[in-house]
């Protein structure tokens, strides 16, 4: 059995981690830090665990070596601790934003501070399993996609890797309130999140730098099959926030290139994702669930992903979906860690979500 331990266990990441990993076949957790929580079993905090498991919380000062160590941190705290948290696990996945950017000036232009170890950025493997298999085999560090880059990059990546849309990309992402995370803020207290519809980003959106980090690479070919380098790619997001506490919804509005037809559309997402075990192309003639819902991967390792033709105003609009907590952040975690442990990719991912919910 492989030990593991997570480092920042209380969030809703971390709450995540354990709910699938306490069923994993194939894993002990060994471990799980908290400050706040310290000595406290782990349902004081995730109130779901009870009678699942007699873990504690330990602080993290008393951390010891375990095989494979999740860190579940805000943003802009794991660079500060990667050199110590090295020292405690050879195979390390990181969940927060930390080492998902390539680029230290990237990082310093989006989060507005410098990378605190640069020298380890090249280190890390982006966590989508389907555009990083292979690397993610070999991988001894992993860096997981935000929730909405990674909806939006398995959303586009087929379309983009077989040059179907010209390179101007608007994506509108409508998000749950827990991918804010658990600390309260004043735009999370309940009444002012209540039944709104809050455009809270409608520019500058950091997974920007994500999207176009992981897509510019696949941007190879044009259809005249002439290198592209010339033609970067121009995305822009608007995220809104709505009443609903899981949940990623994009609407992604691109522009086809001249003769494209839904055969080609269906082709390209068949040869990427044919035989991708989360990834589900929903389009159907008639039903109120024809397109993706995120209503319906509640708690599920899906992404699924639609496409609609509107020939009057020449425009692909591609929808994708997840559960921000599960593909976008802790089951793309330990879908990453099934991989790199050669264990069956799908182990503890299993769950299939409800309906109705």
């Amino acid at each position: 059995m492989l030990q593991i331990s997570i480092y920042g266990g209380s969030g809703y990441a971390g709450g995540e981690l354990l709910r699938i990993l306490l069923g994993h076949p194939q894993v002990t957790i060994k471990e799980v830090t908290s400050r706040a929580y310290a000595g406290r079993f782990i349902h004081a905090a995730h109130p779901n665990l009870r009678q699942v498991s007699e873990l504690k919380f330990i602080h993290p000062d008393e951390l010891t070596e375990c095989d494979v160590l999740f860190v579940a941190l805000p943003n802009k705290v794991s660079m500060t601790l990667m050199p110590e948290l090295k020292k405690k696990a050879q195979k390390i996945i990181d969940l927060g934003a930390d080492f998902r950017l390539r680029d230290p000036a990237q990082f310093e232009d989006w989060y507005h501070t410098k990378h605190a170890l640069p020298s380890m950025m090249s280190e890390f493997v982006y966590g989508i399993a389907e555009l990083h298999r292979s690397a993610i085999q070999k991988a001894s560090y992993i860096a997981c996609g935000g929730c909405e880059a990674t909806v939006s990059i398995l959303s586009l990546y087929p379309l983009v890797k077989h040059g179907l849309i010209q390179n101007n990309i608007i994506i509108d992402a409508k998000m749950g309130s827990s991918q804010a995370g658990l600390s309260p803020t004043l735009s999370s207290h309940h009444p002012e999140r209540s039944g709104v519809v809050r455009s809270y980003m409608p520019t500058g959106h950091r997974h920007t730098a994500e999207i176009l980090q992981e897509l510019s690479s696949h941007l190879l070919l044009d259809p005249s099959d002439k290198p592209q380098d010339d033609k970067p790619l121009d995305i822009a997001i608007s995220a809104t926030a709505i009443d609903m506490v899981r949940g990623i919804l994009v609407t992604i509005h691109t522009t086809p290139r001249e003769g494209l037809t839904e055969k080609d559309v269906w082709k390209a997402y068949r040869t990427e994702y044919g035989a991708e075990p989360f990834i589900r192309i929903v389009k159907e003639r008639t039903g109120i669930y024809r397109y993706p819902e995120p209503k319906l991967l509640q708690g599920t390792n899906y992404c699924d992903i639609g496409f609609e033709m509107d020939t009057r105003s020449n425009r692909l609009v591609v929808i994708g979906a997840i559960d921000n907590l599960v593909k976008g952040t802790a089951g793309q975690a330990v879908q990453a860690m099934n991989i790199m442990c050669g264990f069956t990719e799908t182990t503890g991912l299993e769950f299939i979500g409800l309906h109705p919910i």
